[in-house]
């Protein structure tokens, strides 16, 4: 049970409707109403009258009610506590890829400043290799990736599977037919892919997931960052697979077309060091999480 389970289930209380209390929330009604379920299972009770209108508590709901508004006090007042006895300003390292700086950071990032503003927050573009060995010398805290690395020094979280879309000129034939395309038909296809780094990154899953489906792409090209593949795309020199959040980046005459086939995906990890002990890494996990729930994105809650 965490606190943000305890806000959802009294804003479902003091609105009497789930679509309410979701509205209240900013978050979908799908979501809160399987974050409530998922509750009711934890405790092994039914908090709500099933039925009801408007919805009632049930007896055991109420008395968890009068029981979740003193744990929440009781946390917010522990809190400014903490922050204000610590108020000297530390600095959060955060290390990420190009592309997923395209999706939700910039949200988790920002909530996460919004509940510790006595933080400073820094942000550094790092790849698969350079975040592992930034981690190791101390200079980032913490790393969004997209590449697992065997590293005994770190451990990583994976946050969730992010579906794979390919790039395309505007006037390729992929761009105009309104379905997703498999790989099968990119395997003759100019590829770009990025970054141009020695060992596991990127451009090693895009080449592995062909090899899964017994593909080898006939022309694959490497290039130095996102920015470029998309350039190339751009100039009708080839196509680029990218994570679904790249199409934010809207360059003149590309065109995003989703994969057809089932293992398409990128995963998204937190990666921080093995001997960690900073109270922050809890939290900014917890802002991942809070971003997927208004974003009404699922996922397996997992922790180090």
């Amino acid at each position: 049970m965490e606190l943000r389970h305890l806000r959802y289930f009294v804003a479902v209380v003091e609105e009497q409707s789930f679509t309410k209390a979701a509205e209240k929330l900013l978050i979908a009604q799908p979501p809160l109403s399987r974050q409530i379920q998922n509750l009711e299972q934890e405790l092994g009770a039914l908090l709500f009258e099933r039925g009801s209108r408007p919805l009632r508590p049930t007896v055991i709901g109420r008395f968890f009610y009068q029981q979740a508004l003193k744990l929440l006090a009781n946390a917010d007042e522990i809190k400014l506590i903490t922050q204000r006895a610590g108020m000297t300003e530390r600095t959060i390292q955060i290390g990420y890829s190009t592309s997923i700086l395209c999706g939700l950071l910039p949200r988790i990032v920002y909530l996460f400043r919004q509940q510790y503003p006595h933080l400073s927050v820094k942000l550094t573009e790092l790849n698969g290799i350079e975040q592992i060995q930034a981690l190791k010398e101390g200079r980032v805290d913490a790393c969004f990736g997209r590449v697992r690395i065997s590293d005994q020094s770190v451990k990583r979280v994976m946050l969730r599977e992010e579906k794979l879309m390919v790039a395309v000129h505007s006037s390729h034939p992929f761009a105009n037919q309104h379905r997703a395309i498999s790989l099968t038909e990119l395997n003759d296809e100019q590829i770009f892919s990025y970054p141009s780094q020695a060992g596991l990154g990127y451009a090693s899953q895009v080449k592995s997931l062909f090899l899964e489906y017994g593909l080898e792409p006939k022309r694959f090209m490497v290039l130095d960052c996102l920015q470029q593949s998309l350039g190339m795309v751009a100039a009708g020199e080839g196509i680029c697979i990218v994570p679904e959040s790249v199409k934010m980046m809207q360059f003149r005459h590309v065109n995003y077309v989703p994969l057809a086939d089932s293992a398409a995906v990128s995963p998204i990890y937190l990666i921080v060091r093995n001997d960690d002990e900073s109270q922050y890494t809890r939290p900014l996990i917890d802002c991942v999480y809070q971003v997927y729930d208004l974003e009404a994105i699922e996922y397996d809650r997992r922790v180090f």
